[in-house]
């Protein structure tokens, strides 16, 4: 095939300017990918038909039923209890945290499609990134790519290495050659080494290559807004009462009357950690407390009564910003409580929250609060449970200021979250039916059981990507059926024939992850296995390695965020084109580097 057809000449046109309007982002990349299918369908380059095809698509509807049962996961607190538990392994270190979390991921992605691992990471990734005030932008791009290179780990872990035996035997009774089928796990020493080198070099080289995406004062919670405005101190310190101790038997009012400064924001006894204890309530020998305060002032309130730090905080699901957080409220004018001292308020005892702050003309008062009587207008600032903070904008006296949001998860539905999510994958795994179908019925158990409402779902789901993803369907089918493909494949492997046999297993794998770029993985792979084994013929070598090469070079999709995955994570990490680029670039380069020699040394 030497001639260059009209439509093939359209196809090249249309995807240099794709790859233009990716680049310089003229306009949103997925206005961009939609512009792009509109004009693939103008052209006549597919049936008219099939123009919009790709939102039906198995791809594409999978990321949808994903993107519901990673948000049902999250909702009942699965995620939260994940996100918790790596960071009781990795500290708060981001390298830590970043292998931990890439190398978590990659190994799941040998067993499940790397889209459904990226999605049901990708909220367990942003709760870290909130705890330890890491950028999200400098983890999640790293667990994409490590989900991507988790895919070359065994031969079910993505859509090219499920093909990689049927073509190796069509292509074998094509040419009339016998070749042996590759075992499931044919693939691992190589996938460990791309997947080892590729966490390396975020480790070592992150710091260059990642964005440090500020998020959106938008997105910045109700807590961090009330702290700031006040210069209130959050932490809250975790103490345990010895039998000793001078506080032992004693009331909270009493504790606190004392010391002013402190205050016993929650306790933990048999019965478990609870917020804002009654002034009643005496404090028992081996409770612990939460105190919050001025440091120095905490501190010595430890010395002076003998308080032991705990190690094992109970208070940590307190500390939860998705359940607990701090709220202004405003006292109305002319309301009953006007007048009154805090203390007869009662706050802790009525409403379940601890006054922290009072806001008087201009200044912030924390010192002797229980003795403060209220006026109209004045606000106070107190600390509680979402749903205690949305109550008290019932209560007559008060208004509050702060947007609370008081959906606390749903932790009586995650069995059936946990349920939904299983069934899924034990469809995908064990059964033939479509990845597409399979997912979408777990994700229907979680609507039907109430996990999710029907708009929580919808809102789920990353529109931005479904339509990036959607509208680029049709260029790679008109790059295959106008004969494109075959036409580039052809040429390069006629320029490339005096190379070596390591030269040319290297151009095989380049011309795989270029027509990964643009063209789908498994495109790519049906087109390339058999040309790649009629090249090993040719030059004396075995065509079942050359079609393992194209298999695992389809997963090198870094360069551009065309991949599902990385398509997923561009929103969430405020990811722009460039940062694929410098980053993409150094994956792409790395994984040719390490593809190619450890498929020689293991197969």
């Amino acid at each position: 095939m030497d001639a260059l057809t009209t439509d093939m000449l359209l196809v090249l046109a249309l995807l240099g300017i794709t790859v233009l309007l990716f680049v310089t982002e003229i306009v949103r990349i997925d206005v961009a990918a939609i512009l792009v299918m509109v004009t693939v369908g103008l052209l006549g380059l597919v049936p008219a038909g099939e123009v919009f095809a790709g939102f039906s698509s198995n791809a594409v509807v999978s990321i949808i039923a994903v993107m519901i049962l990673g948000s049902a996961l999250d909702r009942v607190g699965v995620m939260r209890s994940v996100a918790a538990f790596l960071l009781r392994i990795g500290g708060v270190a981001e390298r830590r945290i970043l292998a931990l979390i890439s190398g978590a991921v990659g190994l799941i992605s040998a067993f499940m499609q790397n889209i459904g691992a990226a999605a049901l990471f990708l909220p367990v990734v942003e709760r870290i990134g909130e705890r330890t005030k890491l950028p999200v932008s400098r983890l999640l791009m790293p667990m994409g790519f490590a989900a991507i290179l988790g895919g070359t780990l065994t031969l079910v872990a993505s859509g090219p290495l499920i093909l990689l035996n049927d073509l190796l035997a069509s292509t074998a009774s094509n040419l009339d050659i016998d070749l042996e089928p590759y075992g499931l796990f044919a693939p691992t020493p190589v996938g460990l080494a791309l997947l080892a080198s590729g966490i390396l070099l975020f480790v070592v080289a992150g710091r260059w290559l990642l964005p440090s995406v500020t998020p959106d004062a938008a997105g910045e919670t109700a807590l961090d807004d009330v702290a700031a405005t006040y210069g209130l101190h959050r932490s809250m310190r975790a103490v345990r009462v010895p039998a000793d101790s001078p506080l032992a038997g004693r009331d909270v009012e009493t504790v606190e009357a004392d010391t002013p400064a402190v205050l016993l924001a929650a306790v933990a006894d048999a019965d478990g950690p609870r917020l804002a204890p009654a002034r009643e309530e005496q404090v028992g020998a081996g409770w612990v407390l939460g105190l919050v305060g001025d440091d120095d002032e905490v501190g010595r309130f430890v010395a002076e009564n003998a308080l032991d730090v705990e190690v094992e905080d109970p208070f940590g699901p307190l500390r939860d910003e998705e359940q607990t957080g701090l709220a202004e409220v405003v006292v109305r004018p002319g309301s009953a409580a006007v007048g009154k001292r805090v203390r007869d308020l009662r706050l802790r005892l009525r409403h379940g929250v601890t006054l922290l702050a009072l806001h008087r003309g201009g200044e912030v008062v924390t010192a002797n609060l229980r003795e403060r009587e209220l006026v109209g207008g004045e606000v106070l600032i107190v600390f509680g449970t979402r749903e205690r903070l949305g109550a008290l904008a019932e209560e007559p006296s008060f208004v509050l200021l702060t947007d609370v949001p008081t959906d606390t998860p749903r932790t009586g539905k995650r069995w059936w979250a946990l349920g939904a999510f299983v069934l899924a994958i034990g469809l995908v795994m064990l059964t033939d039916l479509q990845l597409s179908l399979a997912l979408m019925t777990g994700a229907v158990v979680v609507l039907l059981a109430g996990v999710l409402t029907p708009d929580e779902a919808y809102r789920s789901v990353s529109w931005k990507t479904v339509f990036l993803l959607a509208a680029l369907i049709p260029l790679g089918r008109a790059v295959e059926d106008s004969g494109t493909a075959a036409w580039i494949a052809d040429q390069v492997i006629a320029a490339a024939g005096g190379l070596p046999p390591w030269g040319m297993q290297l151009t095989i794998a380049v011309l795989a992850t270029v027509f990964t770029l643009v063209v789908s993985n498994v495109g790519a792979t049906v087109l390339l296995v058999p040309l790649a084994a009629n090249v090993a013929i040719g030059v004396g070598a075995d065509p079942a390695q050359y079609g393992l090469i194209v298999a695992l070079a389809a997963s090198n999709a870094f360069l551009l965020p065309t991949h599902q995955v990385n398509a997923l994570l561009m929103g969430p990490g405020g990811y722009r084109v460039a940062d694929y680029l410098r980053a993409g670039l150094a994956m792409t380069l790395l994984f040719l580097v390490v593809l190619v020699p450890m498929v020689n040394l293991t197969t």
